[in-house]
């Protein structure tokens, strides 16, 4: 008997391990498509963040712009607004204190398509289930991946991600990134324009001399 339910377990156990590494794909796929129909989008970002150290959470309200792969702009608002601004190989952070405004270029060109590159070949996929524990989960509106990291390259730095994709669209409608530093922020994003035509000055950069 203990050896029948033994078998029963495995067998259970290699059926559900087929059927996240179909819906895997079918995200995956999803996303790709998505890439290719949406090629720019606007909308606004909403980041809660908390920590131990806070006494309340801190919540950012902010709106972006995307361009591509290569182009990219997120502001937010209010008493101390901050400003991300890419733009091929440069980053510009932008913060203001006391009406004083302090930008930081940032070469980043290099790992930012490292990056892309990681998520973006042919076995993409097999990279994320070295890098990760995955664990899925869909409703009828939100495909859910939470990745937890297995490599020392990731966990050095974060605890676990969860990104959750709209299922009509596969747009990302939430990222929640649980980090080392003790600081949990969860970015509540809606696309409210997809292929809009972007002015080019969104995306002008200050590049060092």
């Amino acid at each position: 008997m203990a050896k029948i339910l033994l078998t029963v377990a495995l067998l259970l156990c290699g059926l559900a391990a087929a059927q996240d590494d179909a819906l895997l794909q079918r995200i995956w796929d999803g996303v790709q498509a998505a890439q290719q129909k949406y090629t720019s989008s606007c909308g606004t970002v909403i980041e809660t963040r908390t920590s131990a150290l806070l006494a309340k959470p801190l919540v950012f309200h902010g709106k972006f712009c995307a361009d591509g792969m290569t182009r990219f702009s997120l502001e937010y608002t209010g008493s101390q607004p901050i400003r991300l601004l890419y733009n091929q190989d440069y980053l510009n952070v932008t913060t203001t204190r006391d009406g004083k405004a302090t930008t930081e270029v940032l070469q980043v060109g290099e790992h930012v398509r490292r990056t892309q590159a990681y998520f973006s070949r042919t076995n993409s996929i097999q990279n994320l289930k070295r890098n990760f524990t995955i664990a899925l989960r869909e409703d009828n509106k939100v495909y859910e991946m939470k990745l937890v990291p297995r490599s020392s390259r990731f966990s050095s730095r974060i605890n676990y991600v969860i990104v959750r994709l709209l299922k009509d669209t596969f747009l990302l409608s939430s990222l929640e990134i649980d980090g080392k530093s003790g600081v949990h922020s969860v970015f509540d994003i809606q696309a409210t324009q997809l292929n809009p035509k972007i002015d080019e000055e969104m995306f002008k950069v200050y590049k060092p001399n």
